[in-house]
């Protein structure tokens, strides 16, 4: 197990939600032959884990028997891809009995929620590095508009910015209202996730009234429902090998296109543009996460240049896992990061004002908890879930996306008024 630090300027606001991402679990398969195949998991995200059955069923099994097998979780899966390509000197990409379609791969730059400033610094990065297009995570509790044109203010005409709500948008006209506002900016390129993906008739009125397309997760609704109801314009597609490969042909054979969502670091990104390289329908920027991290685990990194990256073609995975990176990130259990107390505060304009606690293991069943828990937290012990100003904007309690919303982080500064609004947060919000 590894912890590999994000980069300063993402760390104070990735911490809120994914401070857990830093941890990588690193799998290194060799086989008889002597040839040696890296992989790598981020445990606290992703379609799945590396259990002691899985590594035990794969020393068992021949090499290339259970590629397909999804339930051998990400690293050790990517392991057996990797050491199967060296063995038989071809790329990954041709281990998927697929033709190759392209040669680089659209990979988008990716932020958690953020201040309009940070995402600003963070686009002029983004472009030096080669990128053209932007993921965001657009929230009720930052001013989507600002954000925007924060952005668009940096960066080059032919920047593109995905927004992800994951949901929050609420109905049907608080979508319409929002989405159509972001019509009006040109460097908007689509939406993900404004609303339930279970509610159909909501996505087919909300899609008949904006302009930009509707990019929704596969699996809910059934395939066969999306498809007839006509409810998007494509697929967010983040799961194992087997199902992504069969997920991507699925989507292509309606004309329908997607994006890659598989987070993690430089072998992770690898994996992902082999599967671009063979998916026809991989049009949409992937999303890796890879530029968060102050490291990519890799000796030489992968080329990225006008939004794209390139796919690998030597043997394997194509790329070299560091080996030093084992000694100099080893990260000694337990293999969970704590997350800190903050007070969060949102204030919109006009003075109201909003303080919710933030902290490790709730005490009391209502609004203690992190503040941000989502589908991640599904996932992490019940102890690390409760109430905060994520549940209280989904339940209709603050109002949706207002001009001039903002979020501060106030940090447990031991000072005695800290630890007195702290108290009063955790019986419920304070208002101010």
């Amino acid at each position: 197990m590894l912890r590999v630090p994000y980069t300063p300027r993402t760390e104070p606001w990735n911490r809120l939600l994914v401070r857990n991402w830093q941890i990588v679990e690193v799998c290194r398969v060799e086989t008889e032959s002597g040839v040696v195949g890296w992989g790598e998991t981020l445990p606290h995200y992703g379609w799945g884990r590396v259990s002691d059955d899985a590594v035990a069923r794969a020393t068992d099994s021949p090499l290339g028997s259970l590629l397909g097998d999804d339930s051998l979780g990400p690293g050790l899966q990517m392991a057996l891809y990797d050491a199967l390509g060296k063995t038989l000197g071809v790329p990954v990409h041709a281990l998927f009995g697929l033709p190759k379609v392209r040669d680089w791969a659209p990979l988008a730059w990716w932020n958690t929620k953020m201040p309009p400033e940070v995402l600003a610094e963070e686009a002029k990065d983004a472009v030096a590095a080669g990128y053209t297009d932007h993921k965001i995570k657009a929230r009720p509790w930052f001013d989507v508009y600002a954000q925007v044109e924060a952005i668009s203010a940096v960066t080059p005409s032919h920047y593109k910015l995905d927004m992800d709500f994951n949901d929050m948008l609420g109905t049907v006209g608080t979508a319409t209202r929002v989405l159509q506002k972001l019509d009006t900016y040109e460097k908007v390129n689509f939406y993900e996730g404004p609303l339930p993906q279970r509610d159909v008739a909501a996505y087919r009125e909300l899609r008949s009234k904006i302009s930009r397309p509707l990019a929704i997760h596969f699996g809910v609704p059934s395939f066969p429902q999306v498809i007839q109801s006509q409810m998007c314009d494509g697929f967010v597609l983040n799961q194992g090998i087997g199902a992504t490969l069969a997920q991507g042909q699925l989507a292509a054979t309606f004309e329908m296109p997607f994006f890659l969502q598989l987070v993690g670091l430089g072998l992770t990104t690898a994996l992902m543009a082999h599967l671009a390289a063979v998916l026809t329908h991989a049009r949409w920027p992937a999303v890796t996460c890879l530029n968060n991290y102050s490291a990519d685990l890799l000796i030489e990194s992968l080329t990225i240049k006008h939004g794209h990256v390139q796919v690998p073609d030597a043997p394997g995975l194509g790329v070299a896992f560091d080996e030093a990176a084992l000694e100099k990130y080893k990260l000694e259990p337990p293999h969970w990061m704590p997350f800190p107390r903050h007070i969060l505060t949102v204030t919109w304009e006009g003075g109201r004002k909003i303080h919710f606690p933030y902290m490790e293991k709730p005490k009391t069943p209502d609004y203690a908890g992190p503040a941000f828990s989502h589908l991640q937290f599904e996932q992490a012990s019940a102890s690390l879930r409760g109430r905060g100003v994520w549940e209280d904007f989904m339940r209709g309690n603050l109002p949706l996306y207002e001009p001039g919303v903002s979020l501060t982080v106030w940090d447990d500064d031991g000072s005695t008024d800290w630890a007195a609004l702290y108290q009063k947060c955790l019986e419920a919000p304070v208002w101010d």
